[in-house]
């Protein structure tokens, strides 16, 4: 089968444009378009992009249209267009975690394992692995990440030297200790938040599930939630916000709620995306922002496995009539040039170098810094199940955390979940 429906996702980024003189190329598209045509998401890399862009067809000679939507509408376009096999766009921007199998199994997104391998100075071995995995289905390159993510602690220097604690956890276990004991101590403000509601909180709770040494499948794609790993991963968290997190807490939160409960100065410790730190160090923003401190996530069992992901990627329209100026724009979009200025304005990338460049981190806090690096070591390059439907797999998993949260049996709730889980991957492979 050829065309599938996108299932209601949204998206964040698509360009269209035309370039002419990077190197890679590829593609059979030799009366190729002097236009490239590109659809981007309301992103601030996008608006980075476009101030670029001047300088980029002075250079190729290539003209690029930038198709600029909100992610409701992006989405309905993509599921418009790529359904029915539309040549119009030629650039994609696309979530690899959200939409990428879709897209990959549908063969929207043309192979660009060639392009990647053979532009040199371009150097592919630069980008982080997991970000990479996380862009290649079935062996084949079929995207290029453009803006990553990594899960971090953020905490309170203030409250743990209330506290009298040296130094942020290094184990979870220390941050399950030092969260209750700074609860008990500190009247009106939680050891711990984090997002609570059933599907928002599969990313985050994803890290405490790989450190435990679990995942949500094995290696042969069989359900796994129900694992020992994966039932402690439940109560662990669960636990962690049932007993030391906000009182009367809500079991809807997604990071907006978690994140103003953090930055009203009321919680001390917080697990999140280190892509929302200026919302905690922003002083318009947050009261606490002289006070906040960043660490590595904390090591489990297995040690300390977070997410490092790529929130967004390019990729190529498959049915594009103009890949190879496509690919131009690709290849200079996330080269190292761009990577740096996006990273230096505050967008992190994926390549090692520009992490490893003191430009690219001058304008990050440097504890902050150290955490993403530690991140990127060992990160998984998932933060959800890899599945088609996701919306739908992040809704069977993340109930357990919601029964984990509210005093029910964990350990129950992952059997009952896995065994659901266990047929959606049965129904969606046939």
């Amino acid at each position: 089968m050829r065309r599938r429906s996108i299932f209601g996702t949204s998206l964040a980024v698509v360009a269209t444009m035309g370039l002419a003189a990077c190197g890679g190329g590829g593609g059979d598209d030799s009366g190729a378009s002097k236009t490239v045509r590109v659809t981007l998401a309301n992103h601030v890399w996008t608006e980075n992009i476009k101030a670029a862009l001047p300088e980029f067809e002075k250079q190729t000679g290539l003209k690029v249209e930038i198709t600029q939507l909100g992610e409701d509408q992006l989405s309905d376009q993509y599921n418009v267009k790529l359904n029915a096999g539309s040549s119009d766009l030629d650039v994609m921007m696309y979530r690899p975690l959200q939409e990428g199998k879709l897209f990959a199994k549908n063969k929207y997104l043309a192979d660009l394992s060639d392009q990647v391998k053979s532009t040199k100075d371009w150097d592919y071995s630069d980008f982080q692995s997991g970000p990479v995995e996380a862009t290649t289905y079935e062996g084949k390159s079929v995207g290029v990440p453009i803006i990553t993510e990594q899960e971090v602690l953020y905490y309170r220097k203030d409250l743990l030297a209330k506290a009298g604690l040296s130094a942020a956890p290094k184990t979870l276990d220390e941050l399950k200790t030092a969260a209750a004991k700074i609860k008990a101590s500190v009247p009106g403000t939680a050891g711990f938040v984090a997002r609570t509601g059933k599907s928002p909180a599969v990313t985050q709770f994803s890290s405490f599930l790989y450190s435990f040494g679990g995942d949500f499948v094995d290696g042969s794609g069989k359900a796994t939630v129900n694992s020992d790993a994966a039932k402690q991963a439940y109560a662990f968290y669960g636990g962690l916000i049932k007993d030391s997190g906000p009182a009367n807490v809500s079991t809807d939160m997604s990071w907006p709620e978690a994140m103003a409960i953090f930055t009203q100065g009321k919680a001390a410790f917080y697990t999140e995306a280190n892509s929302l730190y200026k919302n905690a160090t922003d002083p318009a923003k947050s009261k606490v922002s002289d006070t906040v401190g960043f660490a590595p996530f904390p090591a489990g069992p297995a040690g300390s496995k977070p997410y490092n992901i790529p929130s967004w990627a390019l990729g190529i329209n498959d049915a594009s009539k103009n890949k190879s100026n496509a690919w131009k724009f690709v290849e200079w979009a996330t080269g190292k040039e761009q990577t740096l200025a996006q990273q230096k304005a505050g967008v992190p990338g994926a390549r090692t170098s520009v992490w490893a460049n003191p430009e690219g981190t001058a304008n990050y806090p440097k504890d902050l810094v150290e955490a993403i690096n530690a991140s990127t070591q060992g990160g998984v390059a998932h933060d959800r199940p890899v599945v088609v439907k996701v919306g739908q797999a992040r809704e069977l998993v993340g109930q357990p955390i919601v029964d984990a949260i509210t005093g029910k049996d964990p350990a129950a709730a992952a059997d009952t979940a896995n065994e659901a889980f266990q047929k959606f991957l049965d129904d969606e492979a046939k």
